[in-house]
């Protein structure tokens, strides 16, 4: 499975940013997506995972204000990130794994996409 990530930019605070990952499987329904964000000098985190269902799961610090989804006639998922923080800034990972609810663990996600990079001035 290969994924590609895109659409980060440098924005600013308040400022609204939608990420996409396109994903090259085939059964591209049959995993779960998730979206991992590293800043500099702090671990990757979570933000956020949907399964083929459509069920959901975000990190509490973006719950309120971010949104994930996918298309899976596209093999596509998506991060509608409104009202961003200077906070957000990170280099912003989408994954996929072969299980069927989300997890928040990176190590149990076996394919990744390249980073895309937002950065939030304040």
């Amino acid at each position: 499975v290969q994924l590609q990530a895109s659409g980060g930019g440098l924005v600013q605070a308040g400022d609204s940013l939608r990420l996409s990952c396109a994903a090259s499987a085939r059964s591209f329904g049959g995993y779960v997506m998730g979206w991992f964000r590293q800043a500099p000098g702090k671990q990757r985190e979570f933000v956020a995972g949907v399964t083929s269902a459509g069920s959901t799961k975000l990190a509490d610090s973006v719950k309120a204000r971010f949104t994930i989804s996918r298309d899976n006639a596209k093999n596509t998922m998506y991060l509608q990130m409104n009202s961003l923080k200077a906070e957000d800034t990170a280099v912003y990972y989408c994954a996929a794994a072969r299980i069927n609810r989300v997890i928040v663990s990176s190590t149990l996600y076996e394919y990744w996409g390249q980073g895309t990079q937002v950065t939030v001035s304040s």
